[in-house]
């Protein structure tokens, strides 16, 4: 079983508002509905069961349109069910079946279909399930919203909200409140119609919020395709921890999905389809937003209100380019930056002007530059978000300072892996300078001390001590190094061989 159990951004710029509320009326709504859901659907089963039975024994009989309904849809979505009870021979399913099998008097029989049938219309009238979970069938306006905040029980629920809250307050806070709002609730409805489209003439209820929980995943994989995801692999009775890019994991879950959904369809009990749609509508959505400058307007609304102040030049730039004068604005914002290098205002207008202008060069420069401020004023999670929209425009290299002041931002957060990565692939892409070789020691550091890879750090201090840079300063350390990560090696050799002479 794979779980993910975190991102590498797991922080936002103001409270998540509107996933926390969505997750609170989700809980409340299960607390408040769950007990009833229960009680009701053992007598709703039972007068289906009974219904489909005498059906299938008795086909000459008259049936309610509820009942018809009821008996085609179910031919049509289970044909080896149906013939396995059409079958006399089948085993006897309760006592009601075996007195039912001995009854061969026609009116007597199409008095207890009668019966069943009203049973079953006034137990479909008073269900949760029948009356605020969606039936593909005959939908109804109310469960295209109701539907998607109700669950079936708690592992559906928890399942839910924790990828609510993973994938959903990152993009509360790219996209705003607003913004975000409306999505969630168009991508619950949406993915319900897709799976209307897919299960035609379904009587099974459709209950839950994963419709709308795979939109997100759907937005966030076009949103943060590089982000890593931290996954836990719960295989032989150990829990094995990887961190793997969104690019990755997600199109393999929708692979699982569409396979999943074209193999079951709706035997699985699974409402498979849904959570493609709802993939589709994210996805698609996500780029229309980003390329229609929805998603820019809304973030810089975001930057609005939680910044302290507005400066002048930053609202006249903001005019001319909302009137389309690009250079104008430019360099206004680059005169306001040269004054005041710590604007964070100014920095984050100038990527969204060389993101309007489409100038990828020019934007990836202004991003890196924004991350670097971010670093500076000790905003790591802003900084990540940076390196993200730099990474998703194309660019692979950042200034070495940044890329190292990156790194050991991750390090302060613990996320030691990604931390090694980036001063691997620092030390890979300047070999020939200072700062590639201090990236290097820095990732041998973290090999030797932090993720006890000793074979691994022994091979990057003596790689660091071959470098043609010159390390005359750093020679004690690297050569400190080396006789440590050997200790080590030696260390974890002893307790191998006692180990095996102990067995």
């Amino acid at each position: 079983m794979l779980l993910p159990i975190k991102h590498e951004n797991m922080s936002a710029r103001r409270l998540p508002v509107i996933t926390l509320a969505l997750i609170a009326i989700n809980v409340v709504a299960f607390l408040a509905t769950h007990s009833t859901i229960e009680e009701q659907a053992p007598q709703l089963g039972k007068a289906r069961a009974h219904i489909l039975l005498l059906a299938a024994a008795h086909p000459e009989l008259k049936l309610r349109p509820e009942a018809q309904q009821l008996v085609t849809s179910f031919e049509k979505d289970h044909p080896s069910t149906w013939k396995k009870i059409q079958d006399p021979s089948h085993d006897v399913v309760d006592p009601w079946d075996a007195k039912m099998r001995l009854q061969q008097d026609p009116e007597v029989l199409q008095e207890e279909m009668d019966s069943l049938a009203q049973e079953y219309v006034t137990f479909s009238a008073a269900s949760l399930t029948q009356q605020y979970a969606f039936v593909p069938a005959h939908p109804r306006a109310i469960t295209y919203l109701t539907a998607n905040f109700l669950h079936g029980g708690w592992l559906h629920l928890i399942g839910n909200m924790w990828f609510l809250w993973l994938a959903g307050f990152v993009l509360e806070d790219v996209w705003g409140r607003p913004l975000y709002t409306v999505f969630y609730l168009v991508a619950g409805v949406a993915a319900l119609q897709f799976h209307a489209w897919t299960n035609p003439g379904s009587l099974v209820p459709t209950l839950g919020a994963s419709g709308a929980v795979a939109a997100l995943m759907g937005a966030f994989l076009v949103r943060f395709p590089k982000m890593k995801i931290r996954m836990a692999w719960l295989f032989a009775f150990r829990i094995i921890r990887f961190n793997a890019p969104a690019y990755t994991l997600l199109p393999l879950w929708l692979l699982l999905e569409v396979f999943y959904g074209a193999a079951f369809g709706g035997s699985s009990g699974v409402a498979h389809w849904a959570h493609v749609g709802g993939f589709a509508f994210g996805a698609i959505a996500a780029v229309a937003l980003r390329y229609s400058g929805l998603e820019q307007k809304a973030n810089q609304a975001v930057e609005s209100k939680v910044s302290w102040t507005a400066d002048p030049q930053i609202d006249q730039a903001h005019e001319l380019i909302e009137q389309g004068q690009f250079d104008a604005a430019g360099e206004l914002l680059r005169q306001h930056l040269a004054a005041r290098s710590d604007s964070v205002d100014a920095a984050i207008l100038l990527c969204d002007l060389y993101r309007k202008k489409n100038d990828t060069s020019a934007f990836q420069q202004a991003t890196a530059q924004l991350c670097a401020l971010h670093l500076k004023l000790r905003e790591p999670e802003a900084a990540w978000q940076d390196y993200e929209e730099f990474l998703n425009a194309g660019g692979t290299q950042l200034p070495a300072n940044t890329w190292m002041e990156l790194g050991r931002a991750l390090e302060e957060q613990q996320n030691f892996e990604r931390a090694l990565s980036e001063y691997l692939s620092l030390a890979e892409n300047c070999a020939s300078e200072r700062a590639g070789l201090m990236a290097q020691l820095a990732a041998a550091r973290l090999c030797l001390k932090r993720l006890n890879r000793p074979q691994d750090a022994l091979q990057l201090f003596q790689a660091a001590a071959a470098s043609p840079v010159p390390h005359l300063d750093l020679e004690v350390n690297i050569q400190a190094g080396i006789k440590e990560a050997k200790t080590a090696l030696s260390g974890g050799t002893a307790k191998a061989k006692a180990a095996g002479a102990g067995a």
